[in-house]
């Protein structure tokens, strides 16, 4: 404990104001600790401690105004209001750790205290493409003063989102300290937050400093595009429709029924790979085929499949058309000309890709919040950079096949979609339909209803390692271009 007897101050804390400031002060009541410094929305007269006053806690202006007042090696921003409980030697620990690595910023696993039990929250370990601006850190952020730096710009919501993309982060994979969790909604309801309209103007200013980031390390595409012939090859049908399927008895009636009443000017098949079901599906399935000749069930040979592999059974099949459209199981298209509109949007829009808007609703097919999905942040002047920094692209998702063809899906059951939308934008324009054209139906038996953290981490470690490949490919890219 070299440190402590030492009484060698080198940690500047940075609190937010709340009804448990005081009980949170208590876990700072160390040696280490030179000044506490309140973070607050107005200046607080009956306050007799330091004060930053500004509006927005993570804004340039704020963070700026940490650093300035920042007279130690090191500071502890702590995000939240809620409850905080250091763990024993956690600031011992992490400045150890910051004065022998030197990296820019540790953060570390922690506990939360749901419905009054304390539950492990690991996070996961920060690599090159983890760029997307809901990245896990847990609230307690350890800065080293001197490999971080101030921002020129002006962000009202993204300054601290820029300062960690210009920052080496650490992971300590030790559990340092426990909060309390206020937000006690499942994983599903809480995934779509940040298209929710109410969050535009955040959603821009973050577009903006990912977009500065990927500029920086030579990772930014400009909006200029490959062209692309879409009347390579002989094709039966001009479009197919593709549903992979495991046991969905309850809803694979309803997919199918949408399907078949799709009023197109050209012929489509429906391709269903169906993925071993075991609780009446097949057999729903096989019913429909018998009496629909353009209506195709697959089984496949191979047992190892995910979602993405069975989409590989249904692309590389003789029934696939020129372009292939994505329909889930759990969902419907909004009426009888879903199909049309995206295959017109194909030729209008020359692009390799399209990808629509969709509505949320409940079983019953009523609409719930936040309603419509349209993804406006994909802009065609810069949707392929911003794809980087968000968790999805939105549906549903269409492709030409010949293309598909020579790059095939993940066999991957999470984030095989957005890993075809990463490397198609990589050199072709992706078109956008703003309309809703499908129903996503939300219930308990969605596959992400409500996940564990475990896979809740497994999932958004596989996107991040998507965007690191997906990032080194776009410097190799633009380097080769400029050779």
């Amino acid at each position: 404990m070299l440190l402590i007897e030492n009484n060698m101050k080198k940690i500047t804390v940075y609190l937010p104001f709340s009804e448990e400031l005081n009980e949170n002060l208590k876990n700072f009541d160390s040696p280490l600790v030179n000044k506490i410094i309140v973070l607050t929305d107005k200046f607080r007269s009956d306050l007799a401690m330091p004060q930053i006053v500004n509006k927005h806690i993570f804004s340039s202006q704020n963070i700026n105004d940490i650093i300035a007042h920042c007279e130690t090696p090191y500071f502890i921003l702590y995000t939240k209001v809620n409850s905080l409980n250091l763990g024993q030697n956690a600031l011992l620990r992490l400045t150890s750790i910051a004065e022998s690595t030197e990296v820019g910023m540790l953060y570390s696993d922690y506990y939360q205290i749901k419905n009054g039990q304390q539950v492990k929250h690991p996070t996961i370990d920060y690599q090159l493409g983890s760029v997307r601006d809901d990245f896990d850190f847990g609230s307690l952020l350890f800065f080293n003063k001197n490999k971080i730096s101030a921002s020129k710009n002006q962000y009202k919501f993204a300054g601290l989102y820029e300062l960690r993309l210009n920052t080496n982060c650490l992971r300590i994979n030790e559990f340092l300290y426990t909060e309390e969790e206020l937000d006690n909604r499942k994983s599903g309801e809480k995934q779509f937050d940040y298209v929710n309209p109410r969050n535009r103007e955040v959603q821009i200013e973050m577009e903006l400093a990912c977009t500065e980031y990927l500029k920086s390390i030579g990772a930014y595409l400009e909006p200029k595009f490959k062209t692309i012939e879409l009347k390579k090859g002989n094709f039966k049908y001009e479009a197919s429709v593709l549903i992979p399927v495991r046991n969905r008895v309850k809803t694979i009636e309803d997919a199918i029924c949408s399907v078949l009443k799709q009023k197109t000017d050209f012929p489509f098949s429906l391709i269903i790979v169906d993925n071993f079901s075991t609780d009446g599906t097949s057999e729903i399935i096989e019913k429909y085929a018998q009496n629909n000749e353009n209506l195709f069930h697959i089984i496949p040979t191979r047992k190892d499949l995910g979602i993405g592999g069975c989409w590989n059974e249904g692309l590389y099949s003789e029934h696939c058309g020129r372009f292939v459209v994505q329909l889930d199981s759990d969902d419907v298209y909004q009426d009888e000309n879903t199909l049309q509109k995206v295959i017109n949007a194909f030729h209008t829009e020359k692009c390799a890709m399209v990808i629509g808007a969709y509505t949320m609703t409940n079983f019953k097919m009523e609409t719930i919040a936040p309603g419509l999905i349209s993804h406006n942040e994909w802009t065609p002047e810069n949707g392929r950079n911003n794809a980087l920094r968000i968790n999805g692209l939105g549906a549903p998702r269409a492709f030409y096949t010949p293309l598909l063809r020579e790059i095939g899906f993940p066999n991957t059951s999470y984030g095989e979609d957005y890993a075809l939308g990463l490397r198609i934008s990589r050199e072709y324009q992706i078109g956008r339909i703003y309309e809703s054209l499908y129903m996503c139906r939300r219930w308990n038996e969605n596959s992400d209803s409500d996940l564990s953290i475990e896979k809740i981490n497994e999932n958004n470690l596989y996107k991040d390692k998507l965007r690191t490949i997906e990032i080194l490919s776009r410097i190799q890219y633009n380097a080769n271009k400029n050779n």
